[in-house]
């Protein structure tokens, strides 16, 4: 009967450790500085197709976006990241002049909160209007594994 136990105990411990030693792979410190970094790229003028490619290598194919408040809804779909890669290539080289200072990371069980001020201006592509903002930024980006599966971004 001790043995029994026993090895309940330990396939239990086991089973936990396995689950959190998966969770806990990932550097989230490091990995959202490198999220940060790529997100950075694609908003600079000199931006190109492939640092977007790179920086939507981060997420999952069905990713959630919410863009508050411009895009309300983060539901996830089979084409997110489809639309999001168009939103951002329409958006690619908007920029005359781009900064973001990264302020904080927080990070708990698959998720990571990323805090920024960022500094922009640009011409609008539509309406060749100049945009020139400066806001705090902060990102909560729901994990899945090492990709992000829902991105919730709130501007003033």
């Amino acid at each position: 009967m001790k043995y029994a136990i026993l090895v309940v105990l330990l396939s239990i411990t086991l089973g936990f450790a396995g689950e959190t030693s998966s969770e806990g792979s990932l550097n989230k410190q490091a990995w959202a500085k490198d999220y940060f970094s790529m997100w950075v790229k694609t908003q600079q003028p000199t931006a190109t197709e492939d640092d977007i490619e790179r920086y939507l290598a981060l997420l999952v194919d069905d990713v959630g976006h919410q863009h508050l408040p411009y895009d309300p809804d983060a539901t996830r779909s089979a084409d997110g990241k489809k639309n999001l890669t168009k939103g951002m290539m329409y958006y690619l080289g908007a920029h005359t002049e781009y900064a973001a200072t990264l302020n904080n990371i927080t990070h708990g069980f698959n998720v990571v909160v990323i805090k920024y001020r960022t500094v922009s201006v640009g011409v609008h592509p539509q309406t060749g209007e100049l945009i020139e903002q400066r806001y705090d930024t902060i990102e909560v980006l729901e994990l899945e594994g090492d990709k992000v599966a829902v991105i919730r971004k709130y501007s003033e």
